[in-house]
């Protein structure tokens, strides 16, 4: 390998990160167009192969050997060919046969000529002359076929990179914001993340470095594009999977979330050893796991609540701080009347009916404040809410933000 052609093309590799397999397609493509565009015939499949070891390239006219055609099938297959609609050539008649395409087949009773044992389906390469110098629009063309290709191979490689990142997250670097955007770099992509996927309590600054959720991962007519958000319900979850041993490793699962994003969220949490205690593995001592969680959200509140089968437990969990006298449900509707004290009855709605909304995404019920004298003074409907979910209720999973008990509130108040 001390030809220059190789040294190139190992310059390329590093620099780029791009394999060498990569680097000699985009090469074979470009001797092939080059080829092509100088020396190649309308009937020709010009194909290029490069020897890294000796820099040598050979070039081939592939072609696939298929039955014999009688002269009215070619007739008829010639005219949409002169037609202009080779494009049309690889497809199949009315009769679900292949036609015939002068430019990649070639019939059996020719290919025997080139080769005695050939038979229907074999590939047969026939080695083209190749000349020491191309054209200055044959060098350009090969020229630009390099560039396309290995860009295609840094988007690809990209894609490959982070299509399995989904539903997890990264960390990435503020590039700058534009008006409906922030874009992040991370590493060797760039991420969007919409004005949508913001959280309003945060100020996103040129070189800060963020947790973001990755939403979704696409191919793009221009690479791969990554969605990445703050603001996903998702967010709080993997926050939590991450920050909390127990939580990660399945020992306590989060079974419910709802959140308003940078003001408040409520998470539903529930135990599947008898020996710990969910919300106080979640709070950790003195409250340090949670204000890690906190902090991570930028001063988002997270109020932890003990799951409950039973769904009157629950909606009572899901409003806490407040104490509820109690509770009706209607099946039928989907409803429950919660009845509170007067002295209550702040606490239940929470500033703007927060509490009650959250409670209501967390739970999935449609939840009334109800005062003792009958009187219903709060619904969820009484403002916008945020998404969110019961993990077995919900065809798709989405992890939402769960909801805090009394006591943990009170812990980490």
């Amino acid at each position: 390998m001390n030809n220059p052609i190789a040294s190139a093309i190992k310059q390329v590799c590093d620099e780029k990160n791009i394999p060498q397999e990569y680097v000699i397609e985009a090469l074979e493509f470009a001797l092939a167009a080059a080829y092509r565009k100088d020396f190649g015939e309308k009937n020709q499949n010009v194909k290029a192969e490069f020897d890294l070891m000796t820099g040598e390239s050979r070039i081939f006219d592939v072609k696939t050997v298929v039955r014999d055609y009688t002269t009215e099938e070619l007739e008829a297959h010639m005219a949409k060919y002169t037609e202009g609609k080779d494009h049309e050539i690889d497809h199949e008649d009315k009769d679900g046969e292949k036609r015939f395409n002068p430019k990649t087949d070639i019939m059996i009773s020719e290919a025997k000529a080139l080769k005695a044992d050939a038979e229907i389906g074999d590939v047969i390469k026939t080695e083209m002359p190749v000349t020491e110098e191309y054209g200055r629009m044959a060098a350009q063309t090969a020229k630009q076929v390099i560039i396309q290709k290995l860009r295609e191979a840094e988007r690809d490689l990209v894609f490959e990179d982070f299509k399995d990142k989904q539903d997890t997250l990264i960390m990435a670097t503020v590039q700058r914001k534009e008006a409906s955007r922030v874009l992040l770099d991370i590493g060797r992509g760039t991420a969007i993340m919409p004005n949508e996927e913001l959280s309003p309590r945060e100020r996103y600054m040129p070189g800060d470095r963020i947790k973001v959720y990755v939403v979704s991962v696409a191919k793009g007519t221009r690479g791969p594009e990554i969605i990445v958000s703050r603001a996903h319900v998702n967010m709080l979850r993997k926050v939590f999977e991450s920050e909390i041993p127990e939580v990660e490793s399945g020992a306590i699962e989060i079974k419910a979330v709802a959140r308003d994003v940078g003001e408040r969220a409520k998470v539903a949490v529930m135990a599947h050893q008898e020996n710990i205690d969910p919300i106080g593995s979640c709070i950790g001592q003195r409250g340090s796991r949670i204000q890690t969680v906190i902090a991570e959200l930028g001063g988002e509140k997270v109020d932890i609540i003990q799951y409950d089968e039973d769904m009157s437990t629950f909606i009572m969990n899901a409003l806490s701080p407040a104490k509820v006298s109690r509770i009706e449900l209607d099946e039928a509707t989907h409803r429950a009347r919660v009845f509170v004290k007067d002295d209550q009855l702040s606490l239940a709605i929470g500033k703007g009916g927060q509490n009650v909304r959250l409670a209501s995404q967390l739970t999935h019920w449609n939840i009334e404040v109800v005062s003792e004298q009958g009187e219903v003074v709060a619904t969820p409907e009484e403002a916008e809410t945020p998404e969110a979910s019961i993990e077995p209720e919900t065809e798709e999973t989405t992890p939402e933000i769960v909801t805090e008990s009394k006591e943990s509130t009170e812990e980490t108040a």
